[in-house]
């Protein structure tokens, strides 16, 4: 019963937090507008909240149990505190607009559905620095994702004369694109720490039902790879760098979650 109350004031948490967002992006008047410290105090408490459910699902003697749903719940506490982070000294908050009813439901998931995919205590290192850095790296990408989303939303705006309403709150475009930039880099670094760590430990693709994983993944890193390339050399931008950002992502997202729900949910087999 405690689980679920925590869960459910964590959800209201990032619920009121994410409408705020959306009452500062879309208003049509100069009335009541939500300050930026509510907004970060309200996505605060929902952490804290998530940190204690993950504290209490995953935790335990018998190793880590990072089933399907305790999984998503880990990286969509991932991905809210590198958002929280960030907007301490960025103008990020607003990709909380999409990202907190991520988390939000990420947590109905995990107090409604009981799953189990332990990792031994005995886990050797390499494993444990692999999954560490998986986390990182598709946290930061998925934040890189949504600020494309935002980004495409922006320029069609700007594209079509419409500067107004929405468009008015975000970021002058070359900052959002620098911002997007800086994410797809730092978030393709831990990309390939994660695969180098990955490799590490990875002794029979077969037996260990890896492959897809493993080639998804690679894909991915390619994708960004060649983003970060092209932006270099080229100096990619605008919906160029969108469409390779958002398919980078989609590639990535199947390589963990597609595959592992496959794997748990269908095939009822630990990931």
């Amino acid at each position: 019963m405690t689980h679920t109350l925590i869960a459910i004031v964590a959800i209201l948490c990032y619920s009121a937090a994410a409408a705020l967002i959306g009452m500062r992006l879309f208003r049509k008047t100069d009335g009541w507008t939500p300050q930026r410290p509510l907004v970060l105090g309200l996505i605060f408490v929902g952490l804290m909240l998530h940190s204690w459910l993950l504290w209490d699902s995953i935790f335990s003697h018998a190793g880590l149990n990072l089933g399907f749903y305790n999984a998503l719940a880990l990286t969509t506490w991932t991905i809210i505190t590198l958002l929280l982070v960030s907007s301490l000294t960025k103008p990020v908050e607003n990709l909380g607009l999409l990202l907190l009813p991520a988390a939000a439901l990420s947590l109905i998931l995990e107090a409604s559905f009981v799953d189990v995919g332990f990792m031994r205590p005995s886990a050797d290192w390499p494993l444990k620095i692999h999954v560490l850095l998986s986390m990182l790296a598709y946290s930061l990408l998925t934040l890189a994702a949504v600020q494309a989303i935002l980004l495409a939303v922006q320029d069609s705006h700007l594209r079509s004369r419409h500067p107004g309403g929405f468009v008015r709150t975000l970021p002058p475009l070359q900052t959002m694109e620098s911002l997007l930039f800086e994410m797809i880099t730092a978030g393709f670094v831990l990309l390939t720490l994660a695969l180098l760590s990955g490799f590490a430990f990875l002794e029979n693709m077969l037996a260990q039902h890896l492959v897809h994983k493993t080639v998804l993944s690679i894909l991915a890193w390619l994708m960004f790879g060649g983003l970060l390339i092209g932006r270099f050399r080229k100096g990619w931008r605008g919906r160029t760098a969108i469409g390779w950002t958002l398919g980078g992502f989609v590639v990535l997202i199947l390589a963990y979650f597609g595959s592992k729900a496959v794997l748990e949910l269908v095939l009822q087999r630990a990931a």
